[in-house]
């Protein structure tokens, strides 16, 4: 998680990015789970300071990768407009996920080390993967307040990076907006966001090919396409797949547009129908 490896990572995403956008109106949208843990982490370890809630640690996170972001697009795109705006995504304060943390967040440890931390902090940790990682309530996103300024961006020709991490978590209450100690699922956020712009498409990229029928991949075979109901009854991880294959299924059903899922060396061959898993409503 060091800025080397991030910077490293996000040119060759801008790479792969570069050519859809010469082509395409491009929004994009990004994760933060690693670095947003690692945020709070710095923040628990220093004792002078009350932890910054997750509310504000979301909207540095969305800034420092946004940043980065930018500038790799900015080298590959040089005569393009390219922004980055903080997006407040609004949740339910009663959404029900507050009681079961469920988001993995931050670095993987292992049972020893999650245990020894979850005493220390009163942090809770679920399996993810071959380890342990923290795990934060993951409400439903609800609505992106700036939606009307992506449109307007967008709509200009400047390319957008907005409703990184899932957005900033934030409640609609009788004294104003307020921030909601959580993290929102980036993928259920990215289907919100191409929804309400009218987006033709939402492309999913990942670091595996495609969705696979069952998981290590050498049990099962990858899926080209499928509708909603043949996905969803399937088994996916839930901290990875699942997610990803849930916020195309809404997309593909609330607009009857494509949504697809594959793996970002592949970006331009996926926007196509060439390469990942195509997914259709019906």
């Amino acid at each position: 998680m060091d800025s080397e490896s991030q910077r490293a990572n996000v040119a060759h995403a801008a790479r792969a990015l570069a050519p859809i956008a010469r082509e395409h109106q491009l929004v994009v949208t990004h994760g933060n789970g690693p670095q947003v843990g690692l945020l709070a982490l710095q923040a628990a370890g220093y004792p002078g300071v009350k932890p910054y809630p997750f509310d504000v640690l979301s909207a540095e996170s969305e800034g420092m990768i946004g940043y980065l972001i930018e500038q790799a697009l900015a080298n590959e795109l040089p005569d393009r407009d390219i922004t980055t705006l903080l997006s407040q995504v609004e949740v339910d304060p009663a959404d029900p996920a507050f009681a079961k943390p469920s988001k993995p967040i931050g670095p993987t440890y292992t049972r020893i080390e999650a245990a020894e931390i979850a005493h220390r902090t009163g942090w809770t940790f679920i399996s993810d993967g071959d380890g342990y990682r923290r795990a934060v309530a993951s409400p439903m996103p609800k609505r992106i307040r700036e939606t009307n300024v992506i449109r307007l961006l967008a709509d200009a020709g400047v390319l957008v990076i907005c409703v990184g991490g899932g957005g900033i978590p934030v409640a609609a209450t009788k004294g104003g907006l307020q921030g909601i100690e959580a993290v929102i699922d980036k993928d259920l956020s990215a289907a919100l966001l191409a929804e309400t712009i009218e987006a033709d498409m939402l492309v999913l990229l990942t670091d595996v090919p495609a969705v696979w029928s069952r998981w290590p991949m050498v049990k099962g075979h990858p899926i080209r396409k499928a509708s909603c109901v043949e996905l969803r009854a399937l088994a996916f991880e839930p901290g990875s797949m699942k997610p990803k294959v849930e916020a195309a299924c809404r997309f593909a059903e609330r607009t009857g547009c494509g949504a697809a899922i594959g793996a970002i060396d592949q970006a331009e061959a996926v926007v196509c129908g060439q390469a990942g898993t195509i997914v259709r409503a019906a």
